[in-house]
């Protein structure tokens, strides 16, 4: 029997996040471990009246490719991708692993021509997010419970879903009206941040500032990534200042980067170490021009995740945190920012550090001082 949290997930991914309709082309990608949800998911396109298109991937191909491929072949692009990218009206993308370290002694370089090659779908990707709405990339990414994950996290598997599923509310009876409570909140957050000049973050080890003005600040309730909770924009390229200590291991591409400790200086980073991996770090940092540069810059709301999974999805959420992301912004934001690579990095304020605008502070311990924006719940229980 499937569980019925699958299904009201499910739900929520396709008439709620991308808002399928009749004859929508609705690209569904994930791994054979996620095949209960990508079922679900698929039914509810086919209730809703889209056209379901299915694109499953064997984890264990993509360690082939990476191991024996040569630059050649790393550098390839599949052209029916980027098409996929350009002609879908709706996109939902399912996460899990059988083994999250499956690519974790793959060589940084092979990594980095393999996101390389990607980057034209990225390309199309952030152009369909800045169209109108009638031409724009509906999409949502979310994970399905499983048992790497779970590892990742120290949880068991039946800890983990639970997990999973109380940080995009669908135990709750409405999870859709939850989730546009929370944006409620949200919106008020983004119109008092899109008048603001500069925003600037104080933490142990991190005292840095973005020039944000003229920027817009996206509300994030679940419509992209589920579950969600967060608010963004792209920061103004040459005008970060400072430095950032990042409080938990920056997850990419199977590698874990601890420690990572970065300067900027005019909108670059100019010094960038890591107690691990740290060559891995500079390799990212060095495949194109836009690596150094913040392509976003987010604070997250979503309070009913309070701990570090090592997973991206729910980390860059925790309520009481800000994170920023090297590469790739999106042009909805103001950002002019292009790169082949967008790495979140995670920085938690919840002990004693705040959050700063044109001066004045909006946010400390992880707390904001507004009681209209997001709130704390009660810790949740492992």
């Amino acid at each position: 029997m499937r569980d019925p949290r699958i299904d009201r997930l499910a739900d929520v991914l396709v008439n709620y996040s991308t808002e399928v309709k009749k004859n929508d082309v609705v690209l569904i990608r994930g791994p054979s471990v996620a095949t209960p949800l990508i079922v679900s998911v698929f039914e509810a396109v086919v209730r809703a009246g889209g056209q379901p298109v299915l694109r499953v991937r064997i984890p264990e191909t993509e360690e082939i490719l990476c191991k024996l491929g040569e630059p050649h072949q790393l550098e390839y692009l599949y052209p029916g991708h980027k098409k996929d990218m350009e002609i879908v009206d709706c996109m939902i993308t399912i996460v899990a692993e059988e083994n999250t370290r499956s690519m974790a002694s793959v060589e940084p370089a092979k990594q980095a021509a393999i996101t390389k090659a990607r980057k034209p779908m990225m390309d199309v990707w952030l152009k369909r997010e800045a169209q109108s709405v009638e031409k724009r990339l509906r999409w949502v990414g979310t994970q399905f419970p499983c048992n790497a994950s779970a590892q990742d996290a120290e949880m068991s598997l039946s800890e983990y879903a639970d997990f999973v599923f109380k940080a995009g509310m669908l135990q709750m009876k409405d999870p859709t009206r939850a989730w546009k409570k929370l944006g409620e909140g949200q919106v008020r957050m983004c119109d008092f941040l899109d008048k603001a000049k500069e925003l600037r973050c104080v933490a142990p080890g991190t005292d840095i500032r973005f020039a944000i003005e003229g920027r817009t600040w996206i509300n994030c309730d679940g419509k992209n990534n589920f579950p969600d909770g967060e608010v963004f924009t792209g920061p103004i390229e040459d005008a970060t200042e400072g430095d950032v200590h990042f409080s938990y291991p920056a997850c990419f591409a199977g590698q874990e980067v601890h420690d990572v400790r970065l300067k900027f200086r005019h909108g670059k980073v100019v010094d960038a170490s890591a107690s691990k991996n740290e060559a891995f770090l500079h390799e990212m940092l060095e495949q194109d021009k836009g690596a150094r540069v913040l392509g976003e810059l987010a604070i997250g709301t979503n309070y009913a995740i309070q701990q570090f999974t090592k997973n991206t999805l729910f980390d860059e959420k925790i309520g009481g945190t800000f994170h920023l992301a090297l590469g790739a912004g999106y042009p909805t934001t103001g950002s002019t920012n292009k790169s082949a690579i967008h790495w979140d990095m995670v920085c938690d304020l919840r002990n004693g550090g705040r959050i700063e605008v044109d001066g004045k502070e909006i946010a400390k311990s992880g707390k904001f001082n507004q009681a209209s924006w997001p709130k704390p719940v009660a810790r949740a229980r492992r």
